[in-house]
């Protein structure tokens, strides 16, 4: 099977996520906390540098959806954020090596929806190592709400990986005897 379109999308999630971040930070975020006037970088000026963490702030968007601005120092919801320096060198080392791991099973997967499934890992969790190793923590911003109870920030590197895992145990659960004895 090629892979060549599982690269492309690979390339696109994660330059949505990247792209998505530089906008919530840059156009939205700065509006509130720098006024009258504020200082916003172009999407590659603020890729290849590290712009000073913006404040905690919260924009309401609709009744159960804020956009707000989170700086996460541990992984997907704020899971294992110790605040140790060497915190986020850890989680992007393991990322890296976890997003390896899943590059070599892409390789030698033969099904579409276990293909797409790794693809949206690998760019969710490359996404947020490069959140940290740019920034130290994971720019978290879309806040879900409800009767008072608010699920943790995230982002859509953490989506594509949540999205990604589910897809891998549907796979698992429903297609992969299938596909076993097709062959």
């Amino acid at each position: 099977m090629h892979k060549f379109p599982y690269l492309i999308l690979g390339i696109f999630l994660f330059a949505f996520d990247q792209i998505s971040k530089w906008f919530v930070t840059e156009v939205m975020i700065k509006v509130v906390v720098e006024k009258p006037m504020p200082s916003t970088l172009g999407f590659f000026e603020w890729l290849t540098s590290a712009p000073p963490r913006l404040p905690p702030v919260s924009i309401e968007m609709l009744p159960f959806f804020n956009i707000v601005m989170v700086w996460n120092q541990g992984v997907s919801f704020g899971m294992f954020s110790n605040g140790s320096p060497w915190g986020p060198w850890f989680l992007s080392s393991l990322s890296v090596l976890i997003s390896i791991g899943f590059l070599i099973w892409l390789g030698r997967s033969s099904s579409r929806l276990q293909s797409i499934a790794l693809v949206m890992v690998i760019a969710g969790a490359l996404g947020n190592v490069l959140d940290r190793l740019r920034f130290g923590a994971v720019i978290d911003f879309i806040d879900v709400h409800a009767m008072g109870t608010h699920w943790p920030a995230f982002n859509i590197a953490d989506s594509c990986i949540c999205i990604g895992v589910f897809l891998l145990i549907v796979q698992s659960f429903f297609f992969e005897s299938g596909e076993k004895s097709a062959k």
